[in-house]
């Protein structure tokens, strides 16, 4: 009888059986191998107008190996995570390096940079809730957003919960593993007036259910956040300070980690190429990776390549100072892996003690955008353009909702023209930031 992943949840074998399937492959003819496994618990359940409108179980199993004879690399794949089906992958991922060309930058993460001895965490807290009472709260949130009469339909209120396993071995003899819990609410309403209909929404999430948002407060936030756009207007063409509300200083952001991320670079398809010692930010502005943080949501003891991660600053008093690299993006730049295979974790940066009101009276007149539209951001050259909506801002003051507008800019500039970042930090992500000040950008909109 094959051992499945069930049974490796409850009596923790997993690590033992992908540490079998790498020495099957080292026997077999691998010089070098990686193998990891996933598995997804939990539900989802939404409900609309009132009612039930879905119910979802889950149990999300992967199990990816890759091998290496000598740099020509192999890859398979199977969601039955047993000893036989990934001896199997192991098998298909053989087969294919045969036939692969040698690249001398492939091959997993050093040994010394193994992370053999990391951290705990505090990533797993099951949330002790059946789905009849989550529905019960999905009602409830989805009720509380929906107590307006200008509120006239729903794309519903959801709630979630979900646990992960993540096992990591290769054949340097490294085997790791780590379990964290993921739980949140959401919901997204539609309001409508003469002047025509607008959709906002709003979520909380946490690893620990009882830092949630309550129901109600997601469902106030998400009313309020939709009535506030109706009767939305354009603006006329011009340029001014633009106040990116938290949700999308995150976005905003996460353009410097495309452009500094080792695929990037050696690809030489990045406006931040040997931009290392530079100043790209102003002076007040430092960047830092926390991957250590307790039960931070970007919290990881290492990453997909079993490399320990480690506290560091991206960028200091506006410098940047090391880039996002894997260990084949390490190898093609002739540098050393900086552990972020699979992305940055818990981005912090500098922030004044100003809110997001104050930081409207600073800017005085100018827009501040709550929604981004499209994707017109090209990281070669730097340039930016997106659609957006968002309020028109005089004497710091909001007037009035605008949107069919497009906001733009180059990333260079735009990086360099932070004037400040508020206080009102958003940590639902791998990014934590607060609004961003910008100091000039171009709006185009009615002519």
């Amino acid at each position: 009888m094959s051992r499945t992943l069930e049974k490796s949840i409850s009596d923790d074998s997993l690590k033992s059986l992908l540490s079998e399937a790498v020495q099957y492959a080292k026997v077999n003819g691998a010089d070098a191998i990686e193998v990891a496994a996933s598995n997804d618990k939990g539900y989802s359940v939404t409900a609309r107008l009132g009612e039930v409108e879905t119910v979802e179980h889950h149990n999300q199993r992967s199990m990816g190996v890759t091998v290496y004879r000598g740099h020509a690399k192999g890859a398979a794949s199977t969601n039955i995570v047993s000893l036989d089906a990934i001896n199997r992958a192991v098998d298909s991922a053989l087969e294919i390096a045969k036939y692969t060309a040698e690249d001398e930058c492939a091959g997993i993460a050093d040994a010394e940079l193994m992370a053999n001895d990391y951290p705990e965490l505090d990533l797993e807290h099951p949330w002790e809730i059946d789905t009849d009472t989550a529905l019960e709260q999905a009602i409830r949130c989805e009720q509380i957003a929906r107590d307006d009469k200008r509120i006239v339909n729903s794309e519903g209120a959801s709630v979630s919960s979900i646990s992960t396993q993540l096992t990591y071995a290769n054949s340097h003899g490294f085997v790791g593993e780590y379990r964290g819990t993921r739980h949140s609410i959401s919901c997204s309403v539609i309001a409508g007036d003469d002047n025509g209909m607008q959709r906002d929404y709003w979520y909380s999430v946490a690893r620990d259910a009882k830092k949630l948002q309550a129901v109600e407060s997601v469902g106030e936030m998400a009313r309020e956040r939709t009535v506030r756009r109706l009767s939305s207007r354009s603006i006329k063409t011009t340029s001014v300070p633009i106040l990116f509300e938290p949700t999308l200083a995150r976005s905003l952001m996460g353009h410097l980690f495309s452009a500094i991320s080792g695929g990037a670079l050696y690809r030489q398809a990045s406006f931040l190429v040997d931009s290392i010692g530079k100043q790209i930010f102003p002076e007040w502005l430092t960047i830092r990776e926390e991957p250590h943080l307790l039960a931070a949501l970007g919290s990881v003891p290492f990453d997909n390549e079993g490399v320990r991660t480690q506290s560091r600053s991206i960028v200091e008093n506006g410098v940047l100072l090391g880039y996002l690299l894997s260990s084949y993006s390490a190898r093609k730049l002739g540098m050393q892996t900086t552990a972020n295979a699979g992305g940055v974790h818990n981005v912090q940066m500098t922030h004044s003690d100003k809110s997001q009101q104050e930081l409207l009276k600073d800017m005085g007149t100018g827009l501040m955008v709550t929604e981004l539209i499209g994707h017109g951001v090209n990281t070669v050259t730097g340039d930016y353009s997106r659609g957006a909506a968002g309020f028109w801002v005089e004497n710091g003051e909001i007037q009035y909702p605008v949107q069919e507008i497009t906001i733009a800019g180059n990333l260079a500039d735009i990086f360099k023209g932070i004037s400040a970042i508020g206080n009102d930090t958003d940590t639902r992500g791998n990014v934590q930031c607060g609004s961003i000040l910008v100091e000039n950008m171009t709006i185009a909109g009615s002519s």
